[in-house]
């Protein structure tokens, strides 16, 4: 089991690239329309700092891969097809496109913030990154308020004796969305509206709507092509417009990540994803080097090429999960190797919760946990913490 990222844009504006480069899959790349026809899903990765030399141990990773410390965790990564206006009334690849979006967990909005591709992904000049941003965001609002008032609809024409609660209905409607009635309550009350959809007018409605979609289906914006002075502009404009507090923004190349990848595997430099920096090791070309200079100067300026960045960012800050690590509290291995697994959960995860991600066989007998790094016991509802490395001592084995 792992998290999903939907990666989402319009045309043209590199959201094959930055797919391609942080899976090293190769799907068509091209500046036309829908380029990407069908989801493809690849396996992409988060860093998280391996906790094996804590214990003087080397990790044998089951997934994934350890560079230096540095463990590589799998993610899925969906490459979500048919973003266009008015995707939620059907057009284009309209209603597979929110059928697949609505299967991720987190969204990554590739922009082009160079300006250089209009609202349908054709080329142009001067363009503002915002229409797209915004545009991104009115057809999802849109489709969660088509979803909403069905649900009002049904509230309304309810036998009148029957007994029903609105946060009931709406998260009835709306479940497919990963929303519960105890959730769906407490966004009504936030958004300062009494339980009674009689008093609500269509503004309100719309302001429900948008909310509910702001704290299920999180964005985070991979502002691309920032290694280009139009779009280091419009980046300085955006990110300091209060309309978009509520979107993280990450600035990104997937371009130059896709190179160093490349030349990575070519044996001509030396790059870690994610890092700020690589070396040169082979030989190239006047124009080689002068092209890896120019991508160090950006992964210098931005703290890498951003593609690694808006991954973390989508898992580890927007939707705010931990990383942890099965352990054994006396240091025993078998054939298998150690530190094998690293497995991402929600904030807020217990042992119980670990024990269950792991194996349903393990979470029915578990009889409690053990914190590997001080020896101490804990219990079935201790609250785990990000890098934590957790014996869990069950009655059950998992199946083979």
């Amino acid at each position: 089991m792992s998290y999903r990222i939907g990666l989402v844009g319009k045309p043209s504006v590199g959201k094959s690239t930055f797919f391609n480069a942080a899976t090293m899959n190769d799907v068509p790349e091209g500046a036309y329309p829908f380029t990407t026809i069908d989801p493809t899903v690849g396996e992409a990765y988060v860093r998280v700092d391996c906790a094996a030399p804590e214990f003087d141990e080397t990790c044998t990773p089951s997934v994934g891969v350890c560079r230096e410390g540095t463990r590589f965790v799998p993610v899925k990564l969906v490459d979500v097809a048919g973003l266009v206006p008015g995707a939620h009334e059907g057009r284009g690849l309209g209603n597979q496109f929110l059928t697949d979006l609505n299967e991720t967990d987190v969204l990554i909005h590739v922009v082009d913030f160079s300006g250089k591709t209009d609202i349908e992904g054709e080329t142009t000049e001067g363009h503002d990154p915002r229409e797209d941003i915004d545009f991104l965001e009115e057809e999802l609002d849109e489709w969660y308020l088509d979803v909403l008032r069905k649900g009002l609809e049904k509230f309304e024409t309810r036998y009148h004796g029957a007994d029903a609660a609105i946060e009931a209905e709406l998260a009835d409607q709306m479940s497919a969305f990963g929303i519960d009635k105890d959730r769906m309550k407490q966004v009504i009350l936030a958004e300062g509206l009494e339980l009674d959809p009689e008093t609500w007018d269509e503004t309100d409605e719309g302001d429900l709507a948008r909310e509910i979609r702001k704290r299920t289906k999180p964005m985070v914006v991979a502002a691309n092509k920032m290694d280009t002075p139009e779009a280091q502009a419009n980046w300085d404009e955006i990110t300091a417009d209060p309309d978009y507090d509520h979107l993280s923004f990450v600035p990104a190349s997937a371009h130059a990540e896709k190179a160093l990848k490349n030349a990575d595997e070519a044996g001509v430099v030396d790059y870690r994803p994610g890092e700020s920096e690589f070396d040169v090791v082979g030989d190239v070309s006047g124009e080689q080097a002068a092209g890896l200079d120019q991508i160090a100067e950006f992964v210098d300026e931005y703290d890498g090429t951003g593609v690694q960045g808006a991954l973390e960012e989508a898992v580890f800050d927007v939707l705010d999960c931990i990383a942890v690590f099965p352990g054994s509290a006396n240091g025993s291995k078998d054939e298998k190797g150690v530190f094998r697994d690293c497995f991402i959960l929600p904030e807020g995860s217990t042992t119980e919760d670990f024990a269950f991600h792991i194996h349903s066989d393990i979470g029915e007998g578990l009889l409690h946990g053990t914190d590997c790094r001080s020896g101490r016991q804990v219990g079935a509802d201790h609250e785990l913490s990000h890098r934590d490395v957790i014996e869990l001592i069950s009655t059950k084995q998992a199946a083979p």
